[in-house]
């Protein structure tokens, strides 16, 4: 296993916050991330909630800005991991050009198009290869994962989740982008990503796997009524009538007045912690 590169290490609610880097194998590069372990720690291995964060977003941002979500992790006994959005310094034509792909928008897939497949394969990233960072180098239960996530991120715990529902405990999202196939966000990116087969696109849209794989539990997704994205990006509503269709337990609360910002993350980062910590068994 690489070794890590400690960046900065911060005390907070009894427990530390570390950024990290590594050499991954599977992005060809660099990768960041930021690791929350709790008080509990260092008295034996506990669970682990992931959080994968949105556009134009680094491993630092949930951390910073979630409403003091450490204060939660450490109530609960959770280790939370963050990882960066993308590779980054690929040298790849292009791929600082627009922030809405390439740097900072992995989108959570494994690419299949030149020049991207190279580097860009957040999808096993974030499934195989982190995870086994974080198990080997922490007092981390690669029995009790979970995963959520913002936006794009948020797209990316829903897939994630129901591709691999025998890692992932549970699931939930803020304002999730569903239906990305439907989606300019999506369209653009998984052209890009993943070439013109549209077939292809199904095993990264939630809408469309939720329909043909399920998940063993109760998704949890909150969704503010005055985000920007909300009609013409996320499209709650598709996910919720494929949910309907499949009888998939989901939990879609709108939450009036909000928008699509840490704010609102934070405002409700307390139910979500919980909604996984009590699938993780913690309390």
């Amino acid at each position: 296993m690489p070794s890590l590169n400690l960046i900065s290490e911060y005390k907070s609610f009894g427990g530390k916050v570390g950024f990290y880097s590594h050499a991954s194998s599977t992005c060809k590069g660099e990768m960041r991330f930021a690791i929350y372990q709790p008080p509990q720690a260092t008295q034996q291995p506990v669970p682990i909630l992931y959080f994968l964060s949105g556009l134009t977003c680094t491993e630092e941002n949930f951390m910073v800005k979630a409403g003091g979500v450490q204060r939660f992790a450490a109530e609960y006994g959770l280790i939370l991991v963050a990882p960066d959005t993308s590779p980054r310094h690929t040298g790849i034509p292009g791929e600082d050009d627009d922030w809405d792909f390439g740097t900072g928008a992995g989108f959570y897939v494994d690419a299949t198009e030149e020049p991207w497949l190279q580097y860009y394969q957040m999808y096993s990233y974030v499934v195989q290869e982190l995870p086994a960072v974080i198990t080997a180098n922490f007092p981390a239960r690669s029995d009790k994962q979970s995963i959520f996530g913002h936006s794009m991120g948020g797209h990316g715990a829903l897939v994630c989740a129901m591709r691999n529902p025998q890692l992932y405990k549970s699931v939930s999202a803020f304002a999730p982008i569903t239906a990305p196939m439907r989606c300019p966000w999506g369209q653009k990116i998984f052209s890009g990503y993943l070439g013109s087969d549209k077939e292809t696109w199904r095993a990264y849209d939630a809408s469309e796997l939720v329909k043909k794989v399920g998940y063993h539990s109760s998704i949890l997704i909150d969704q503010g009524t005055v985000d920007k994205f909300l009609a013409e990006q996320l499209m709650p509503e598709v996910f919720e009538q494929a949910c309907a269709d499949v009888n998939q337990p989901l939990n879609l609360r709108y939450q009036e007045g909000y928008d699509h910002s840490y704010h609102f993350i934070s405002t409700f980062i307390e139910d979500h912690i919980r909604h996984h910590a009590i699938a993780l068994g913690c309390k």
